[in-house]
């Protein structure tokens, strides 16, 4: 991400009216308008495999799924951020256009040199939102998955996978998402995707 030198300071409502107009897309955080850059095709293709399956799974429940398009505010004011996918089953988001305001499932595909930032200060601001239940990690150049969840104490716990973890009864791990009540192999999130830590 990149700050706009054209703007040094928006308010929120002036970021919106101004993104409106871009080509590209911007985050906002801190009155600062950020430049969006484009993923892999690896990162693309795992976020696109997550979004197909959680839109079957979730067909017909009320629930809708946005893909890397979608922003979602922290607040009306900020900061607002593009996940790669993301849920909401509140309907108070069913009409919104502009923003999401309510999901309760983030996930974003990691590349090298958003790591730090999707771990750290990304994860802070989406903890402000209150209806958020999962964050979701997904490597892109491993089979590797971090799930972070709200538990009943209102703490967020970390559980990790990986592609060589296995059952007792020999059977691949599952990733379940409490969220949206969703079970699946992780397998299904690489389908095909070649991992490459090489710039292609």
């Amino acid at each position: 991400m990149i700050a706009n030198p054209k703007f040094p300071y928006m308010t929120a409502q002036e970021y919106l009216e101004w993104e409106e107009q871009q080509p590209i897309k911007y985050e906002y955080i801190n009155g600062e308008a950020l430049a969006m850059t484009g993923g892999t095709l690896p990162h693309t293709s795992i976020a696109l495999n997550l979004a197909s399956a959680l839109k079957n799974h979730l067909r017909g429940k009320g629930c809708k799924v946005y893909m890397a398009d979608a922003k979602v505010a922290i607040s009306e004011n900020g900061p607002f951020h593009y996940p790669d996918v993301m849920v909401s089953c509140d309907e108070r988001d069913r009409r919104a256009i502009k923003f999401i305001q309510y999901p309760c499932l983030i996930v974003e595909v990691l590349s090298p040199g958003t790591e730090g930032y999707d771990r750290g200060k990304k994860f802070t601001n989406y903890r402000r939102i209150n209806t958020l239940k999962e964050y979701v990690l997904i490597n892109a150049q491993e089979i590797s998955v971090d799930c972070y969840r709200l538990n009943e104490k209102n703490k967020w716990e970390l559980t990790h996978y990986q592609i060589d973890e296995t059952t007792p009864e020999g059977m691949e791990t599952e990733i379940c998402l409490t969220s949206v009540d969703f079970c699946f192999p992780i397998s299904l999130l690489y389908e095909d995707v070649e991992l490459t830590t090489e710039n292609n």
